[in-house]
């Protein structure tokens, strides 16, 4: 386990993000085993509580999600604990990072990424072959983005732990407000 920071030190952020298909959610429950005191927040979950009836676009069924995994995350932190995120970050990194800005919190963010075929076996296997072809579209936006160049990481060979593990060691994944 890694150990809780103490009051000299932050707490943790673990943000994981990726398309369907690369073992986001996986991954982010490893993480959370591993770290002490640690919360996983599945944002999905939250994603999901706008039920399609509701009179919301996309848009703001996305900003409404961002805006309560805010609340969430700074409650967590304010209590001293420390944090995995599982949720695809397009282009929220830098607002997210900025609100978190007066808090004491180390950021780790990695882009999880797998190669095309792999993920549509992944999907396959789990019954989500609907999926592939948001997936496809969100791999290829995330692989371009130039602010996510040095978080990628490729899943297409790794398990799961030892994509936790290369997260919790890495200092490329270290965000660096």
């Amino acid at each position: 386990m890694i150990p809780l920071t103490d009051e000299n030190n932050p707490c943790l952020l673990y943000l994981i993000s990726g398309p369907l298909g690369v073992g986001k959610s996986t991954t982010a429950k490893i993480l959370a085993a591993r770290v002490e005191r640690c919360v996983l927040i599945e944002a999905d979950l939250l994603l999901h509580m706008l039920h399609h009836e509701l009179p919301l676009s996309w848009d703001e069924r996305l900003s409404v999600t961002w805006k309560n995994i805010l609340a969430l995350t700074r409650n967590v932190l304010q209590q001293g604990l420390n944090i995995v995120i599982d949720f695809v970050v397009e282009d929220e990194l830098e607002w997210f990072c900025g609100q978190l800005s007066d808090l004491d919190v180390s950021i780790k963010y990695a882009v999880l990424r797998a190669d095309k075929e792999k993920i549509a076996e992944r999907l396959t296997t789990r019954g989500d072959i609907d999926s592939l072809e948001r997936s496809l579209f969100l791999l290829d936006k995330l692989e371009s983005m130039p602010q996510n160049r040095q978080f990628l990481y490729d899943t297409t060979l790794k398990r799961p732990e030892d994509t936790a593990e290369a997260i919790l060691l890495d200092p490329r994944f270290q965000v660096h407000a």
